[in-house]
């Protein structure tokens, strides 16, 4: 029997939770949390995630603030921005949101943000400590995700994994945190555009995490009978039948995979809700100092 994973329920209840840790803090005379977003230029996807987290932020008690440039902003003004915010004692954590434009190296705006506000897990420091165990801040899909099959009670442990992506953002820390003993306790198998086994590897995983960014990529001759399928992919498609033009659409085929799972999310209304619900969750973690003095 197929069980939908219902990601924007467990988000809203686990938004709720942390309302909750929140008022106790501040009763107790403890500072609010603060999350700063740093937004360049109007990409549509980006709006839409940063207004996202900005609602998130007010229903979780926090403290918010969206600073905006145009697409012609230099990298020395958006050193200059991250620089304040480090300096920034109320800010406990931000994000710069990507892509951003052409002319700016992202790796250096990344490294340029103060590991312990580095709520969006992005910074090498970061990354190298969640690699060998390390209490630090998880990328959020990836936390998301990893929450999501708590929650469900879907069993990780000694089970085949594989992940389909190998991005910096969702791929290899996907793997690192499914292959780690306190987290999946899985045995872990990445593919991406050149793996020439990818079929027969996806044939034999327990669960399959795809984030390949291409829409429809998984079908149901790739997946097991009661496999766990888990679709990150969200690719604008045109559909002139929306009232914004597009739709949403996974890395799964969903109408042909979904009855060969025992669970599966959807897109939209799987990992997206949980990966905001996650950059809360790092929020609070940064405003306890939870991970860093």
């Amino acid at each position: 029997m197929m069980q939908l994973i219902d990601g924007k329920a467990t988000a809203t209840a686990i938004k709720a939770e942390i309302a909750e840790e929140v008022r106790q803090i501040v009763a107790n005379g403890g500072k609010q949390p603060h999350l700063a977003a740093v937004l360049v230029g109007h990409d549509g996807g980006s709006e839409t995630y940063v207004k996202n987290k900005v609602i998130a932020c007010e229903q979780c008690g926090f403290k918010s603030t969206l600073i905006r440039f145009e697409e012609n902003v230099t990298e020395a003004e958006l050193l200059a921005c991250v620089d304040k915010l480090n300096k920034d004692e109320d800010v406990d954590g931000f994000i710069v949101q990507l892509p951003l434009p052409k002319h700016i190296d992202e790796q250096k705006i990344v490294e340029a943000v103060d590991y312990r506000k580095d709520v969006d897990g992005f910074h090498p420091i970061n990354v190298g400590r969640m690699a060998i165990g390390l209490p630090c801040f998880i990328s959020a899909t990836p936390l998301g995700i990893l929450t999501l099959l708590q929650r469900y009670g879907i069993a990780t442990s000694g089970k085949k994994c594989v992940v389909l992506g190998r991005s910096n953002i969702v791929g290899k820390p996907m793997a690192q945190l499914m292959l780690q003993k306190q987290y999946g306790d899985a045995t872990v198998t990445v593919c991406h555009s050149h793996s020439p086994s990818l079929k027969d590897e996806c044939r034999e995983a327990d669960i399959i995490v795809a984030a390949i960014g291409r829409p429809d990529f998984v079908t149901a001759d790739m997946v097991k009978e009661g496999a766990v399928v888990i679709d990150v992919g969200t690719t604008r498609v045109e559909d002139p039948s929306r009232k914004g033009g597009f739709r949403l659409n996974g890395d799964v085929k969903y109408d042909e995979v979904a009855p060969k799972c025992s669970f599966i999310t959807p897109v939209p209304g799987g990992v997206g809700p949980m990966t905001i619900c996650s950059l809360m969750k790092n929020t609070l973690s940064a405003g306890k100092k939870e991970f860093y003095k």
